[in-house]
């Protein structure tokens, strides 16, 4: 029903309570998306597979279905493309979760000081980490943003590994002394990049939960630590499919979707903008991605504090779903286009949705700005994950290629801050660099 055939193909393997299937028509939910209703799940799901009375996706359907998100995101946002010139500072790649979809984790005993063959992960120091950002706030860059494997030997700070016992193994927790580089702690990689100057974007609800295993705290206690040592924003990775049975099939380790929400909920309380992402095309059917919609619809209901919406489609090339044979492929570029659309439609609540140049790549990333997103990313000196995963497209965007990419399309192109209350309209003839950064001063980024 407008899926992928992997997408459909792992529905019909797995005896899922929520499948596509609803009482109302397209032609309704298309009526109820145009006049500016808040859509309902069924809206949803018959917007997103172009009608569950006919199989796969009806070209001239989703045509209508493009068109009311363009004029949609025409209307809430108007003609702009935002951008952030931003580093990606991954700390390390050790991690025990375990999940399906990753291929950017390296077994954490791999790393210890006893192990003696090579493997391809990497801990940071902590200077190595602030380096790598002060190099890159020297060049004019905003952001960092960075996101970690959940290696057993990351504490918040001091307190923390002073209340984690070893001996137990359910906490997933050996000291730092036994890895042959010893993680520092949360509060520490999180300070040294603030002092940097770079607004810091970190700490999922994955990380935070890690961050208070063994301890008697919630996560909003975690969140203000992590505020007070210098995090900025939160990223609302970690998502995956907010729907527990998909959850239950591609990430059984993780956190379930009401962890996810409570997570979320801290760090909107005490006071850190937030994004919110989906990531799909693996196991899940449609029902499960609007489904998702109306839990991150939900969130922002409650704490107004989600900058941005960020739909991920799933690269499967190197990934253990694929290697299984559980996925034969990701997405469709027809999935893709409705993604984005009924994420503009149904997020009534949400102000940006980007598309991720990273994910689908130039020409395709452009088209999806005309599917309803209004956000083309960042500059990402560095991104390790996607391209671990056997992602093909590049890893640094520079202020040139923003500018002739977004006039190209007839749309205007603007630097942003990460929570969007910065913004500069990129005028004239280049080069272009970034200015809103604390060292940026218009020189191109390289």
């Amino acid at each position: 029903m407008g899926m992928s055939r992997a997408a459909s193909l792992s529905a019909d393997e797995f005896d899922y309570e929520f499948v596509p299937e609803t009482d109302q028509s397209f032609e309704n939910a298309l009526a109820n998306a145009r006049d500016g209703r808040r859509l309902s799940v069924a809206d949803g799901v018959e917007l997103i597979t172009t009608g569950t009375d006919t199989p796969g996706i009806d070209p001239e359907r989703k045509e209508l279905v493009l068109e009311a998100a363009d004029r949609r995101r025409a209307e809430v946002v108007g003609e702009e493309v935002t951008f952030v010139a931003n580093v990606n500072n991954n700390v390390t790649t050790a991690c025990n979760t375990g999940c399906l979809f990753c291929n950017f984790k390296d077994t954490a005993h791999q790393f210890e000081t006893e192990h003696d063959a090579d493997h391809a992960g990497f801990t940071k120091t902590l200077e190595e980490s602030r380096e790598i950002v002060a190099d890159a706030v020297e060049r004019g860059v905003y952001e960092v943003t960075s996101v970690s494997g959940l290696h057993p030997g990351l504490a918040l700070n001091e307190e923390h590994h002073e209340l984690l016992d070893p001996e137990n193994p359910e906490l997933n927790y050996k000291p730092p002394g036994v890895y042959d580089t010893p993680p520092a702690t949360y509060e520490e990689y999180i300070r040294g990049m603030a002092e940097t100057g770079a607004h810091v974007h970190s700490m999922t609800p994955e990380e935070v939960e890690h961050a208070q295993r063994g301890a008697d705290w919630d996560y909003e206690h975690v969140y203000r630590e992590l505020h007070d040592a210098g995090l900025d924003t939160v990223p609302g990775t970690a998502a995956e499919i907010l729907v527990d049975e998909v959850r239950d099939v591609i990430c059984p380790g993780k956190i379930d979707t009401g962890e996810w929400v409570e997570s979320m909920e801290a760090a909107a309380s005490v006071g850190l903008p937030m994004t919110a992402t989906i990531m799909y095309g693996h196991v899940e059917n449609a029902m499960h991605r609007v489904k998702h919609l109306q839990v991150v619809r939900d969130l922002q209901d409650r704490t107004g504090n989600i900058t941005e919406f960020v739909p991920l489609s799933f690269v499967h090339q190197n990934t253990p779903l694929h290697e299984h044979g559980v996925v034969e492929t990701g997405a469709s570029r027809e999935e893709d286009e409705l993604m984005i659309a009924v994420s503009r439609l149904f997020l009534d609540n949400v102000e940006h949705v980007q598309s991720s140049w990273v994910k689908y790549g130039d020409e395709h990333g452009m088209k999806l700005l005309n599917c309803g997103a209004d956000d083309f990313m960042g500059t990402i000196l560095s991104e390790e994950i996607t391209k671990r995963a056997g992602g093909e497209y590049g890893e640094f965007r520079s202020f040139d290629d923003y500018v002739e990419m977004i006039e190209a399309i007839g749309r205007v192109p603007v630097e942003r801050s990460t929570d969007y209350t910065e913004r500069r309209r990129v005028t004239g003839d280049g080069p272009h660099g970034p200015t809103l950064g604390p060292e940026a001063d218009g020189t191109p980024l390289l």
